[in-house]
């Protein structure tokens, strides 16, 4: 299932697995200039492949390696003469089968390896000019797109929401907090954030700064109540009531306590 919307100049593309008539997870791509970035899961591939091909579309950009970026990279390979790019870290996982745990597979599906080229330093199309971030942190080899002129920043996965209850065990909010000190730090009048997950951010840099302050914050208390004696478990009693229902939807891979460690970790 796809929705289409607009923003300034750029198109929304949302996609997700319908089951029983529902969608279970909305991610985004976005087309801006013939440029693309991210291609979505394998289960929406077909449909994003033939909505794009009456559109110009010259290259396309994987912010990173995750299954729900890179599904349709083997259908939209032809399109542009195999002008998809991504991040050096990010092109072996692109290349070969990857693992996936069965919520994985349930929601997003198994991508076709693909072969990618290694991402410049700077993109520039017809109109536009976006330069190419390393912001690490959700994964290795993550990418941001800025466009500072218009304030554009296409961030992939580096930001979801401000206030963060669980994550992937391989997450690191440190580095995720200095990647988005990264881009807050750019001389952009305004900073616009295009998320892999829909949401578009008029107010980017505040919502950096209210994320960063969040975690800031709850790592200070996870510190203090394990200064205290307190063990993992009790600290996520004390902060979050328990840990969080994904556990059990996820098999185990988005976790409070993983919130915890990290954060206890910085």
């Amino acid at each position: 299932m796809l929705e289409i919307a607009e923003f300034e100049d750029i198109t929304q593309i949302r996609m997700s697995r319908v089951l029983d008539g529902v969608p279970i997870y909305w991610v985004s791509a976005y087309l801006v200039d013939g440029l693309l970035i991210d291609t979505g899961c394998s289960y929406t591939a077909e449909e994003l492949a033939s909505y794009l091909k009456d559109r110009k579309i010259d290259m396309a950009v994987n912010t990173h390696f995750h299954e729900d970026h890179v599904g349709c990279n083997y259908l939209i390979n032809d399109m542009v003469g195999g002008a998809i790019y991504a991040h050096p870290e990010s092109i072996p996982l692109i290349g070969k089968e990857a693992f996936l745990y069965p919520y994985q597979e349930t929601v997003w599906g198994y991508p076709v390896p693909t072969e990618v080229q290694s991402i410049p330093e700077v993109i520039k199309t017809k109109h536009f000019t976006f330069e190419v971030i390393e912001t690490p942190g959700h994964s290795v080899g993550h990418v941001a797109l800025l466009e500072k002129n218009k304030g554009w920043c296409f961030s992939g996965d580096i930001f979801s929401r401000e206030t963060l209850k669980f994550i992937r065990p391989e997450e690191d909010m440190g580095v995720t907090i200095d990647s988005m000190k990264k881009l807050m730090d750019y001389d952009t009048e305004r900073l616009i954030l295009f998320t892999s997950v829909g949401k578009i951010i008029e107010d980017g840099r505040g919502a950096f700064k209210r994320c960063i302050s969040y975690l800031e914050d709850l790592s200070g208390k996870a510190k203090r109540l394990r200064n205290d004696g307190q063990t993992i478990e009790k600290i996520i009693a004390e902060l979050f009531g328990g840990e969080h229902d994904f556990v059990e939807l996820t098999n185990g891979q988005y976790t409070t306590e993983n919130l915890v460690r990290s954060v206890l970790s910085m």
